[in-house]
């Protein structure tokens, strides 16, 4: 007889909207997922949905680290797009991040206006509001603007000791100086 392992189940969650009030999570639906199947991209990141699933190690204290290095959105005020280089490391519970969904959200800022604070923040708590990790940073390295470039970091949780963090590995911006 076979040692079969029953499929791990899998959950999913709205993303919190900018009126502060949470979603819960809602029953697994696995249909509802986005993973195996084509998905169109989200409007807004309020329209888009996270997924989650179990963690298969939540006794074990790891990193795992997401790079989104073509962020794209836009200036709320002059229409303009803005592009920057994201790097996400968090140290897991009992869920990870579904990476098709977490794509799929963070494209969904390309026709969205937002500052940068802004989009770096809520980014890092809808992932803590979904995922409840034991610790988690982001880091937003935009692209010069005006002539200035802007980084923005967001932390929650403290990082649990032993744990080893690779630097970002995002170089400060140079000019031609």
């Amino acid at each position: 007889m076979r040692n079969r392992r029953r499929p791990l189940p899998l959950d999913r969650f709205h993303a919190p909207r900018d009126t502060g009030v949470m979603k819960r999570p809602r029953k697994p639906d696995p249909a509802a997922l986005k993973l195996g199947k084509p998905t169109p991209l989200p409007a807004s990141p309020d329209a888009a949905t996270l997924d989650r699933v179990p963690n298969p190690h939540p006794d074990t204290n790891y990193v795992t680290r997401f790079v989104m290095p073509e962020f794209t959105t836009l200036c709320p005020i002059t229409g303009q797009p803005d592009f920057a280089h994201f790097v996400i490391d968090y140290v897991p519970n009992r869920f990870l991040i579904e990476s098709k969904s977490l794509k799929l959200y963070l494209n969904s800022f390309r026709n969205h206006g937002a500052f940068h604070e802004d989009c770096t923040v809520k980014i890092g708590k809808a992932l803590v509001a979904l995922l409840k990790p034991r610790w988690l940073r982001i880091g937003g390295y935009w692209y010069p603007r005006g002539g200035m470039p802007i980084d923005v970091f967001w932390q929650a949780g403290r990082l649990p000791a032993g744990v080893w963090v690779p630097d970002q590995g995002v170089a400060p911006y140079r000019g031609r100086g």
